[in-house]
């Protein structure tokens, strides 16, 4: 892993003084810049957070043909019913080591505490944020899953953060999505529940914990206005600006 050079971004900075951050990932074959607009179209409401959107690697994806993508890791197949059952370990785990050095500067050099960190992504991007905010050792200020799923499930337990259970989780997903299955969103908030006993977020306690899993009539492989609309209410309960 010492061979992987630290990942470009964009950011999106604080319109008010600087509390708090996110990092948000893309999906495959997109960019950081391609999420810029909602990061800034979210800043509205959330003025003292800067938005950190990394930007993958280029590599051959399988499902691509083998074609070169930005992409967090190489995926061998999407729009199956069942979860992936091959998965790309190797990948995986050096762009969470990629995120960790991004998160870990954060920290050390712009002093904001793991607290007052959340770390997100859509489709791919979201799965990368699962599988880094349910093992990370930092004690995160939650974790934003879009349109995504629960990489590793079988390693996952050796792995796991002790901060899991108090991890406030934001998870959304349209139901007519036939690129990641809405059923795939679904059954990794179950498996976070039932292996590792993660509850469910209760209203006006977002911060203690727990998972919200919204799904989004009529959507497809995206994002909607309403589901970001939901994202900003439950970024300002949990990175309250103070």
């Amino acid at each position: 892993m010492a061979h992987l050079q630290p990942l470009k971004f964009v950011q999106v900075l604080p319109k008010a003084k600087h509390t708090a951050t996110v990092f948000f990932m893309h999906g495959l074959g997109d960019s950081g810049a391609g999420w810029a607009p909602v990061a800034d179209m979210l800043s509205e409401k959330l003025p003292h957070v800067k938005w950190i959107l990394p930007n993958a690697r280029t590599q051959p994806v399988t499902v691509n043909w083998g074609m070169d993508s930005p992409s967090w890791f190489d995926i061998y197949t999407l729009g199956d019913r069942s979860m992936p059952q091959r998965e790309d370990e190797r990948g995986m785990l050096d762009s969470v080591v990629s995120i960790e050095a991004l998160v870990a500067d954060e920290i050390e050099k712009n002093n904001i505490p793991s607290e007052r960190i959340i770390v997100g992504g859509f489709s791919q991007g979201g799965a990368l944020s699962m599988l880094f905010g349910t093992t990370t050792k930092h004690k995160l200020g939650g974790i934003v899953v879009l349109s995504a799923w629960l990489p590793l499930r079988d390693k996952i337990a050796s792995m796991v953060s002790p901060e899991l259970k108090t991890l406030p989780i934001f998870q959304g997903h349209g139901v007519q999505d036939a690129i990641v299955q809405c059923e795939w969103g679904r059954l990794s908030g179950e498996y976070l529940k039932e292996k590792f006993g993660v509850k469910v977020a209760e209203p006006g306690k977002l911060k203690e914990g727990g998972i919200i899993f919204k799904t989004y009539q009529g959507l497809l492989h995206g994002a909607s206005d309403e589901e970001i609309e939901d994202l900003s209410k439950w970024l300002q309960e949990v990175l309250p600006n103070n």
